[in-house]
């Protein structure tokens, strides 16, 4: 037996989500559907986190064990796009000890959030960006997501139904930049609440445009108060961008 550990792309705009569902499509789902024709066996496959209905990913691991041992892991790669839909991608294979795991080995996992800022957005655009049809205030968002550093309580930014023991993270790194017609935000943690990303890249971009500042989005931060927090942005411009698995995990 092998563990293989994948990198995966995917449009996420026709599935409910990574997480396997019962009569309904999802990633892992399509996934392990795959490895089930090629193992002539149920395999489970384990990514390192859940992403929501609607949500992409450039760079989504996942980890299974492959009961043929004489399979190269980058055969993986031809022999599942071929079965896979259009819609996933196999990008990357490799053999990794058998205790690694996808999820659990993660240190951090990068996602960008793609805002277009075009009067006039291009079509091919819509699924994969949020389009506010505005220029927003790049100094000022990133004044306020300069709070963003460190281990923080994000129980203003978490759902109500998130059941997470713990809702503090440890954020790397959170920076709006210029693409094009494009504003990313860029957010790299250890670990992310559920719909977390959204709210901060909503809750941001509404305190931009009704002129508040990082003291007033810090105070927001530090009151641990749901209600208190703005807009949630739409799934259809988040991407689960990278995971890495160097450096110090941390347990928050």
């Amino acid at each position: 037996m092998k563990n293989i550990l994948l990198t995966v792309s995917y449009d996420g705009t026709n599935f409910c989500g990574w997480q396997r569902q019962d009569n309904t499509r999802t990633v892992q789902g399509e996934i392990e559907k795959v490895l089930e024709k090629i193992h002539k066996q149920k395999t489970d496959a384990q990514g390192s986190g859940r992403t929501d209905s609607g949500v992409h990913a450039v760079g989504q691991t996942v980890t299974f064990i492959s009961p043929i041992d004489n399979m190269k892991p980058e055969s993986y790669i031809p022999a599942m796009n071929s079965l896979l839909p259009q819609d996933i991608r196999v990008v990357g294979a490799k053999e990794v000890p058998m205790d690694f795991s996808a999820r659990f080995n993660a240190t951090s996992r990068t996602y960008r959030y793609f805002i277009n800022c075009s009067e006039t957005p291009m079509a091919h655009q819509m699924p994969y960006s949020w389009a506010i049809r505005r220029q927003p205030d790049i100094n000022k968002l990133n004044r306020m997501a300069s709070c963003l550093y460190g281990e923080l309580d994000c129980t203003t930014f978490a759902y109500a139904s998130d059941l997470s023991p713990s809702k503090f993270r440890y954020i790397e790194k959170a920076i709006f930049y210029p693409d094009g017609d494009f504003l990313v935000f860029e957010i790299t943690a250890n670990a992310f609440l559920w719909k977390m990303v959204r709210s901060i890249t909503g809750s941001l971009l509404e305190f931009e445009k009704k002129g508040f500042d990082d003291s007033y989005f810090k105070q927001v931060l530090e009151a641990k108060n749901r209600k208190l927090a703005g807009f949630t942005a739409p799934p259809q411009g988040l991407f689960l961008w990278s995971v890495s698995y160097e450096g110090t995990r941390r347990h928050v």
